[in-house]
């Protein structure tokens, strides 16, 4: 009787192999690859390991592949155009799978990023750069919000002073408030009679 198939699988593994041969790059052990990058005179060397640089990047892979080299020699790159800081980011970012940089050089890492073909640290690049302009466009919002309340709330009492200032106006030009005409004061009484009323101005001068 045949038992059924199960799976092994390690959660860790993969994190545990990438910090080994990050430690092994720090140390220089079984390094197999000079990288050489040079920009505006300032020129470094690094390190690596042909497998994990071809894994990460297809530029690197095609140069690995079509190189006739000796084998056990170690292999040299020549970069330009990298800043030195930017290749150290990318080499920790292949081997560690993360890397802090300042927010003035995310587009750098995506530049060097489309330019060793690495797939992994492209995407990060713009997911981050996503983040960066969503936060900004947040900010802007809540200002803008904040200004038109602002603006609202300057407003109101303006509006309230001109009513009134339009009903003191209208009490000095009568000399008492003006009274609806449908209110006692505003009609007529039924004793009296309109020519009552414009002959008494008259009799007062």
């Amino acid at each position: 009787m045949e038992s059924n198939a199960v799976l092994l699988e390690s959660k860790s593994s993969p994190i545990n192999l990438l910090n080994e041969m990050h430690q092994l790059r720090l140390l220089g052990h079984l390094c197999d690859v000079t990288v050489s990058v040079e920009y505006q005179g300032v020129r470094a060397e690094f390190v690596a390991h042909k497998a994990v640089l071809a894994a990460t990047s297809k530029f690197f892979k095609e140069v690995f592949l079509n190189e006739k080299g000796v084998d056990g020699l170690r292999s040299n790159v020549f970069l330009n155009e990298v800043q030195v800081a930017d290749f150290a980011s990318f080499l920790e970012f292949v081997y560690t799978a993360k890397v802090e940089v300042e927010e003035d050089r995310v587009q750098r890492m995506l530049e060097i990023a489309e330019k060793l073909k690495c797939l992994d640290l492209s995407e990060t690049c713009f997911q981050l750069k996503k983040q960066m302009l969503e936060s900004v466009l947040l900010e802007l919002q809540n200002f803008s919000e904040s200004q038109t309340s602002e603006e609202v709330s300057a407003a109101q009492p303006s509006t309230s002073l001109e009513s009134k200032a339009v009903a003191v106006a209208e009490v000095d030009q009568a000399g008492c408030p003006l009274a609806p005409s449908d209110s006692p004061a505003g009609r007529p009484s039924s004793g009296a009679s309109p020519e009552v009323h414009a002959t008494k101005p008259k009799e007062k001068v």
